[in-house]
């Protein structure tokens, strides 16, 4: 059991991407720490098993690239849970694996529509949420190619840079306010996601990290959920590192 068994009780987490990695980790971890959690994603077959596997989990299917139904599945937790305090944008894509002037534009769009355009649509629509009770934790899952740029991974490392960007900007605007916001910047770490890239490229991020080693998923998991809690309470519009020792800045 964690040492933090009742850091989340009364908390209620909505949680994209909550099908697998680190989104389910996260709510796993919330809901064992005494939180209520909804998980969003797209994989119906993923949703479900992390359903199974977390007591009193509530999950729908939405993609976060559609701001309708991003917008109808917000009213629908807020409406069900009665509130929504935590908010983990962790679902992306990383797009296919080619230089930019051979990148296909309708998959550049389609990078860009779930890694940055969902986690607009996400916050947009959640935040007003949280303003009505003057509390919330958003956690915005970026990447390290946001801050140093990814060979054959153009359309990824631009919407992970402007998740920062955006992620700064909107925990200015809510610096007055009971709402923080933040984002993490991972290096490679083991995860689904990882299926989607071919091998070179994986042995090729996994080389720029000092450590000479992927991370696991419960260290992502560890310090997203630190940024999801109470405790997290004069931090805002930062980003946070854990690469492994990758980045510099």
């Amino acid at each position: 059991m964690s040492v933090y068994s009742g850091r989340f009780a009364q908390r209620v987490a909505v949680v994209t991407g909550g099908g697998s990695g680190v989104g389910r980790e996260a709510a796993a971890r919330i809901a064992r720490e005494g939180g209520r959690v909804c998980l969003w994603d797209w994989d119906e077959r993923a949703l479900s098993a992390a359903e199974q596997a977390i007591p009193g989990a509530q999950i729908a299917k939405v993609n976060v690239a559609d701001g309708e139904q991003v917008a109808q599945a917000a009213e629908r937790a807020f409406g069900a849970l009665g509130r929504i305090d935590i908010l983990i944008a962790s679902a992306g894509i990383t797009g296919p694996t080619a230089t930019l002037w051979e990148y296909p534009p309708q998959e550049w769009r389609r990078v860009i529509d779930v890694d940055l355009h969902g986690i607009f649509n996400t916050c947009r629509s959640i935040v007003p949420y949280m303003l009505k009770n003057d509390y919330g934790r958003i956690v915005n899952i970026a990447s390290v190619a946001g801050k140093e740029g990814n060979p054959n991974a153009s359309a990824y490392s631009a919407a992970k840079a402007a998740v920062i960007g955006l992620t700064k900007s909107l925990g200015k605007e809510l610096a007055q306010t009971g709402v923080r916001a933040n984002a993490v910047t991972p290096a490679t770490f083991k995860s689904p996601i990882l299926a989607q890239l071919p091998q070179s490229q994986i042995d090729y991020m996994r080389a720029k990290i000092p450590m000479g080693r992927l991370g696991e998923v419960e260290e992502v998991t560890a310090l997203v959920c630190w940024l999801a809690s109470e405790e997290c309470s004069f931090s805002t519009a930062a980003t946070f590192d854990i690469s492994g020792g990758r980045t510099t800045y």
